[in-house]
């Protein structure tokens, strides 16, 4: 699929998401807006936009990060424990700082994301069996872990109500003033798009990168620290989106190979496109309520992911 017919597809479901909502706007409106309806589009509709944009280009990115420094393409934020990690961070934040603020949650949940990955990398290395399967049922199990401990205190501190806003996630709360710290991503991933390259060749094991003069140690550190920051902001603005940075690198791998640079601009955009689809999806298939974007995601990728395996298991 080319990048241009990419593009195109999100700008048009990125059009067609303004105007999906209680508040009837349709695009004739542009031209005559009451302030009611310049309200909605200013405060909720296109800052929902952009953190779905936004969500969907890091955490796919991320996921594509991952697989290559793992060498095996079915660990993402998912199944790594990055994302169980992020919660367990959050619930901590709560219960130290009875008022944290954004910047504190953002901190500390970084920090346990970072922490939950770098075990889960270190847990990688003892395995001596490392079957593309195997290696993602230790992560999802390492992540059960973390989830119940989080599901344990935040039940002990009577905290679960408060948890299950980052437990499932969803767009609907996303409004101007709540969600720019998602922005944080941006930057984020240029310096992935910078240190493709050296991803790739980490990729390729810890001999071949060093025989190359590739300090190996520091660019996986780079790569784990991006993508634990990138959860950790993502799950602070929108909750938790399942699958997403495992099926869309999978999807891109496809049709386009395994050449990490190449293959980002691809990912990124059909990540947006994908989180994009499943919103206005969920918007309108039981309109004017909605069904949130990580249960949206969550059946969806489930389904692909099934489909992954299965076309992995064939051509075995």
């Amino acid at each position: 699929m080319k990048k241009r017919y990419l593009v195109v597809l999100l700008i048009i479901l990125s059009i067609t998401s303004l105007f999906i909502g209680v508040t009837n706007i349709s695009p004739l409106d542009l031209f005559n807006l009451s302030n009611d309806q310049w309200d909605v589009l200013i405060i909720s509709r296109i800052p929902r936009l952009i953190s779905i944009i936004v969500a969907g280009v890091s955490l796919s990115v991320c996921g594509l990060i991952m697989q290559q420094l793992t060498r095996n393409k079915f660990v993402s934020p998912t199944t790594a424990g990055t994302m169980d990690s992020a919660q367990l961070g959050i619930l901590v934040s709560m219960m130290l700082f009875t008022s944290a603020t954004m910047t504190q949650k953002i901190l500390i949940s970084f920090f346990f994301a970072l922490l939950g990955t770098f075990i889960f990398m270190k847990i990688l290395d003892k395995i001596k069996f490392k079957d593309a399967i195997f290696i993602p049922l230790v992560g999802l199990m390492f992540g059960g872990i973390i989830e119940s401990i989080t599901t344990f205190f935040a039940y002990k501190q009577d905290l679960m109500q408060s948890m299950s806003a980052w437990l499932q996630g969803s767009f609907s709360g996303v409004m101007k003033g709540n969600y720019e710290v998602i922005y944080i991503s941006v930057p984020l991933m240029i310096i992935a798009y910078l240190f493709a390259n050296k991803f790739t060749v980490a990729g390729m094991g810890e001999e071949f990168a060093v025989n190359l003069g590739l300090n190996y140690k520091r660019v996986v550190n780079i790569g784990l620290a991006i993508v634990a920051m990138v959860t950790a902001v993502v799950i602070l603005t929108v909750g938790s989106i399942p699958f997403l940075g495992l099926i869309i690198p999978n999807i891109v791998s496809i049709y386009r190979g395994d050449h990490l640079k190449n293959n980002l601009p691809h990912t990124a955009l059909l990540g947006a496109i994908f989180i994009l689809g499943c919103d206005i999806f969920g918007r309108l298939i039981i309109y004017p309520y909605e069904v949130p974007i990580g249960l949206t995601v969550g059946v969806i990728g489930s389904a692909i992911f099934a489909y992954l395996l299965l076309r992995r298991k064939a051509y075995e």
